[in-house]
């Protein structure tokens, strides 16, 4: 969608060029960019939408009105408005601040109103589960199938250190066998980051259990979101008050690598971070 003031004098919008974004990282998803990044950008485009509507009564704005007011508004209605934490804030802010700085790279808008703007990221301590908690979850019988599955991911999750996406996408030709013990050997499918883990009894004995010689992938594939609410009934039914995601196994991970010795560039690697910042953290 573009504006027009004159026959021959048009604009394009925000959100035009926050669809343009979307259909070139929809075209990049499975290569260097994954559904959740996708997600995560949609939300925020929903989100712009909301404030244009709700704040400004209008369904879309021509890029050549934006200005640093604009953000700083944005940022206000996410918190007040629509009550989201500061990083989920800083998080919206950020695609908006690259979506009109990737518009002014390609010559759409002669400046970019946003570049000085900034919101502190506030980073909450991480939760994670200590070793006597992760070998309580080990040890307890579900009744319910899908929570037993949930708890098994989780662990092997907490135990290996991947992620979501990289254990979904896991298959029997990442597994190699190295002076008689089982290692994953591959790359992060997010950051393309190589990485290798040897495989301890449990997480093997998980895959096993799991594996189908009619399936390519080595586990049953669950949207992430289900699997995430099916970990916060496991913790609950184990009795485990701390607020787990399913994200928190990687931290476990971490903490549990680092209480036994490892150093902090080899969990690092082990992550496949990017940046060791990011392990500290």
């Amino acid at each position: 969608m573009v504006t027009c003031k004159k026959e021959k004098e048009c604009q394009p919008t925000l959100l035009s060029v926050y669809d343009s974004d979307l259909k070139r990282m929809s075209d990049r998803i499975g290569k260097d960019r994954s559904e959740r990044t996708l997600s995560s950008l949609k939300q925020g485009r929903n989100y712009v939408a909301s404030f244009l509507n709700s704040q400004m009564s209008i369904s879309d704005i021509s890029l050549d009105r934006l200005s640093p007011q604009f953000i700083h508004d944005f940022s206000v209605y996410l918190s007040a408005v629509r009550g989201l934490r500061g990083g989920t804030v800083w998080l919206n802010c950020q695609h908006l601040k690259g979506v009109v700085a990737r518009a002014h790279q390609r010559g759409l808008i002669s400046w970019n109103p946003f570049s000085s703007f900034h919101v502190p990221k506030k980073i909450r301590p991480r939760e994670y589960l200590t070793e006597e908690e992760l070998a309580r979850l080990i040890k307890h019988n579900f009744n319910n199938e899908k929570l037993n599955y949930a708890r098994d991911f989780f662990v092997f999750a907490a135990l290996t250190g991947m992620s979501y996406i990289d254990i979904c996408e896991l298959r029997p030709s990442d597994i190699t066998t190295i002076d008689g013990s089982p290692w994953i050997i591959t790359l992060r499918r997010k950051s393309r980051i190589p990485f290798q883990i040897r495989l301890l009894d449990i997480p093997y004995n998980i895959i096993c259990r799991y594996r189908k010689n009619d399936n390519v992938r080595l586990f049953d594939q669950i949207k992430y979101r289900t699997l995430a609410n099916l970990v916060k009934k496991v913790m609950d039914e184990v009795g485990i008050t701390k607020h787990i995601t399913l994200h928190c196994a990687r931290h476990s991970f971490a903490v549990l690598a680092l209480n036994k010795g490892v150093s902090m560039e080899s969990v690092s690697r082990m992550l496949g971070h990017n940046k060791i910042i990011t392990t500290q953290i």
